[in-house]
């Protein structure tokens, strides 16, 4: 049984892994892509492009925020939860804060 047990956490281990490493690259694929059309619509002068560079961060700080949410289930010491905290808040309060500018932002230009 107990055999069953190490390689159930192990295999559990394997799938938080992996899944945490894809949100992380979605995440950043997202806010490449974004920096990248931003950049082409800055070019071309475009009034949205504060707006589209923010909803971009704000959804690529989700998917990176999922991951580190996901990580939480294979911590094994105090300290480790501790950071991994800290680091959720941290994304957390980003995420807010982004929101907030869009919201703001979409005022200012239906003015």
């Amino acid at each position: 049984m107990e055999i069953a047990y190490e390689n159930a956490e192990l295999i559990l281990r394997y799938v938080v892994e992996f899944s945490t490493l894809l949100l992380e690259f979605f995440g950043i694929s997202i806010l490449v892509y974004t920096a990248v059309k931003c950049f082409l619509l800055w070019v071309k002068k475009d009034e949205s492009i504060r707006l589209r560079l923010a909803q971009g961060i704000a959804l690529a700080l989700e998917f990176k925020l999922g991951g580190e949410v996901l990580r939480t289930v294979v911590v094994r010491e105090w300290a480790e939860l501790g950071i991994l905290g800290a680091i959720i808040a941290l994304r957390a309060a980003l995420t807010f804060l982004i929101h907030w500018e869009i919201k703001n932002e979409k005022k200012a230009m239906a003015n």
